[in-house]
This record gives C-alpha cells, structure tokens and sequence, in this order.
C-alpha cells in the first residue's frame, strides 16, 4: 500500500494542478498546472509495484510528457507570431493544429487514444476513476477556452472517429476497465462535436459523464469486479446494488428516461437547430455501438449465471453497508433526467 503522507501529497498536488490550469489566462501557469497533475498521478498508477502498474505508469508518464512539450511549443509559436501569452488569444492557425494534438493526447481522443485503454487496465479501479474523469477537467477547459480559434471540421472528424472507434473498440472486450476506457473515448466524441457552437453544452456533458462514471466505477470497486466473469457471479454478494448497476450502466449508454440521455438528446437538438443533420444522424447512429456493449454489462450484472454452476461456489452475501457517496451518485445517475428543466436555468 502507497504510504498515507505521499497518497495525501499526491492527492493535493492534484487538486492544486486542476485549480492552476484551470484558473490560469497565461499559457506557462496553464502548461505548469497539466505538469503538476501529470507527477502527481504517477504514483497512484503504479502503487499496487505490478508490473501491469508500472507499464501503465511508464506509458502515461510518456504520452503526457510528449503532449504537453506539444502544448508548450503551441503556445511559444503563438507567441513568436503573435506576441500574445494569453490563452483565449490562440490566433495563429499552425499553433491552433498543434493545440488542437496536445490537448487530444491529453483527452485520449481518437486517433491519439491508443494509451488510454491500456493505462485504464493497468490502474486500480479508483485511481482509473481519477484518470476518467478528475484528470480530464483541466484539458477540456484548455479546449473550452480556446474553442473559437479551434478548426471545426478536423474537430468534427476527430468526433465522429472516437464515436466510432469507443463503441466499435469496446464490443469485443471481456475486461471491465478496458470497456469504461472505450465508453470515455466515446462520450469524447460527443463532448468535442459541440465544443465550439456550445461549450455550456460540452461542460454540462462531461459533468454528467464524469457523476456517471463515478457511479460506476464506485459499484465496481464494492463489489470488486474487475472482469465479465467476475461480475457474473457478483450477484450474490450485494443483489440490490448490482440491480441497481445494470441502470447506471443503461443510463450511461443515454436511454430515456435516466439521467445519460439528456445530454445526447441536447447536443443532437443543438446540431440539427446549426443545420448539421447529417452529423447528428451518424453521431446518434454510432451512440448504438455503445449501446450493444453496455447492454452486455448490464446482462452480465444481473441476468446471466455463471457457466458450470454444478461446480461453482456461491460466494457469501456481504453486510457491509455501501459507501454513501456510491449511493449518492447512483441515484443521481438514475433520476436526474425529470430535473433537466433547472439543469437548463443553472446554465
């Protein structure tokens, strides 16, 4: 186990990266704040000393590295061209392409999103939680910041990509943190087409993307699943919560009426009142990929038995109660659709 002072460290070097980024209009605090981040992951990653954990780590330390020296060099030539060091002043269009790179390396957007997957599987389940969600804040408001010099058609093509890729990818995949890493890509996709007409849009869409994802990856960590085998004989330890589990997962492919299907519902409205009908039809049609995947967790967690159940040990029902902030989250992901209307008025 990591030791309590360098987890309480690590934790804070976070929070205190996110808020840098975040809070900068300088394109150095910004870069040192995706830095602080950066280093301050790493040991979380590898804490459980497997060598899957330190692959992970190597793989994240090096991807990150190379993105953020893009970031950097982006920045420096806007400023060589332009004199400006202020981030929501990106004019120059080679520093736009090379923004454009880094921050999709950073996300894991296609087709720079061959780490993901792979990090995701060598992570424990909390900390793949951080990297799919907490870790994907400060980029995504690098993009939102600069979303009005970004070019439109090779974000929209970058979309489409990681819809398709998240939902194709993710079909044929029997580990559970490897199908969360291709459903991330795949909400990317969706965040990132509405980036420049509406970026409320795209905030509002990866709130509910990360409450959701919590949820899930929460309800995983109780009942310690970490594969489709595993899940199937989950059941038995806490019935209610993996009952309740195939509605997060429904709700995250974005079926009415739980919470995930509004935010697919408010970006294809958005697309179709720009006139792009015909993206919104393709986006919508590959949301259905995911859909076929999410559908198989949600038939493994709780309608399917495990195979050879003449052989198999049932494993003992658990009393101890589930985490609040699970419960929480949960019930958020479930319910939250009826309350759209007050969503609307807060932003």
């Amino acid at each position: 186990m990591i030791n309590p002072q360098a987890k309480l460290i690590s934790t804070l070097s976070l929070l205190l990266g996110t808020t840098i980024t975040i809070s900068s209009n300088h394109w150095t605090m910004a870069w040192t704040g995706l830095e602080i981040n950066t280093l301050a992951i790493l040991p979380l990653i590898s804490k459980p000393h497997h060598p899957r954990a330190i692959e992970a780590a190597t793989k994240y330390f090096l991807v990150q590295a190379a993105a953020s020296t893009l970031l950097l060099f982006s920045c420096t030539t806007n400023a060589l061209f332009t004199g400006q060091w202020d981030i929501t002043q990106l004019t120059h269009p080679i520093s736009c392409l090379l923004l454009t790179t880094a921050i999709s390396t950073k996300l894991g957007l296609v087709p720079f999103h061959f780490w993901f997957p792979e990090v995701l599987q060598g992570s424990s389940l909390t900390t793949g939680l951080l990297l799919a969600t907490a870790m994907k804040f400060p980029p995504i408001t690098l993009f939102l910041l600069t979303s009005p010099s970004l070019n439109y058609t090779l974000l929209t093509i970058m979309a489409i990509a990681s819809a398709a890729l998240g939902g194709w990818a993710g079909l044929n995949q029997t580990q559970i943190r490897k199908i969360l890493a291709f459903s991330s890509i795949s909400h990317l996709g969706w965040m990132t087409i509405i980036i420049i007409y509406n970026p409320k849009l795209t905030l509002i869409t990866f709130y509910l993307y990360c409450m959701m994802t919590a949820a899930i990856f929460l309800t995983l960590k109780t009942t310690k699943s970490l594969k489709l085998s595993s899940m199937m004989a989950a059941w038995t330890k806490i019935p209610s919560l993996n009952a309740i589990l195939m509605l997060a997962l429904l709700s995250l492919a974005g079926l009415p009426p739980l919470t995930g299907f509004l935010p697919k519902w408010l970006i294809i409205q958005e697309l179709t009142k720009q006139g792009m009908t015909s993206t919104a039809t393709i986006i919508a049609l590959l949301s259905l990929l995911g859909l076929f995947f999410y559908l198989r967790l949600a038939y493994c967690a709780t309608i399917t038995l495990p195979p050879n159940s003449a052989n198999y040990m049932k494993q003992w029902q658990t009393n101890k109660p589930v985490n609040t902030l699970t419960t929480i989250f949960i019930t958020l992901t479930i319910t939250l659709l009826p309350l759209s209307p007050m969503i609307f008025s807060i932003f």
